[in-house]
């Protein structure tokens, strides 16, 4: 059996409806639509969450909660996950999207202490968390913070808009 030897099974594959084809294939001068009225007219019908005049659903549930623009989401990475990387190795966010440990950046790298590590490592991170930080350094390893400077520092130190954000190791 080839590829172009694959067919669907008879009836599985329904015709198109072929509308205004006159009045004997039933679908003909009206096409379908009868005679007059909204639902005859071109972009005619209710607007979807209509019900007839009733308050929408959508208008009755209260609104909940917000969107933070200013929030910053890290990627998260456990200790025992550094164990894959070699004796000595220094351990980066971009190291570890290319190892595959990680998906995706997004705002930074934290590092999170569940599990052992085994080997003396170099890891840079935007944050570590007290344990992590004390699992890295008994290993034998260092943890090393990334700084990140940035044009949006708001008075509170913490950055407040994510776009042109330059991370410095420090």
């Amino acid at each position: 059996m080839n590829i172009h030897d694959l067919r669907p099974n008879p009836g599985a594959k329904k015709g198109p409806k072929r509308l205004g084809r006159g009045t004997g294939s039933g679908l003909g001068k009206t096409s379908g639509k009868g005679h007059k009225g909204a639902l005859a007219r071109s972009g005619g019908g209710k607007a979807p969450g209509f019900e007839g005049g009733q308050m929408p659903l959508m208008r009755r549930l209260p609104k909940r909660g917000f969107y933070n623009p200013f929030s910053i989401e890290y990627a998260t990475v456990n200790v025992e996950a550094l164990n894959a990387f070699e004796d000595g190795a220094v351990i980066t966010p971009e190291s570890l999207k290319e190892a595959g440990v990680i998906r995706k950046m997004m705002d930074g790298l934290k590092v999170l202490a569940d599990g052992d590590i085994t080997k003396k490592l170099t890891v840079r991170a935007h944050k570590f968390s007290a344990s992590a930080k004390e699992k890295i350094e008994k290993a034998g390893g260092k943890a090393e913070l990334i700084v990140v400077e940035s044009k949006y520092i708001g008075e509170n130190g913490k950055n407040t808009k994510k776009p042109g954000r330059k991370a410095e190791v420090k």
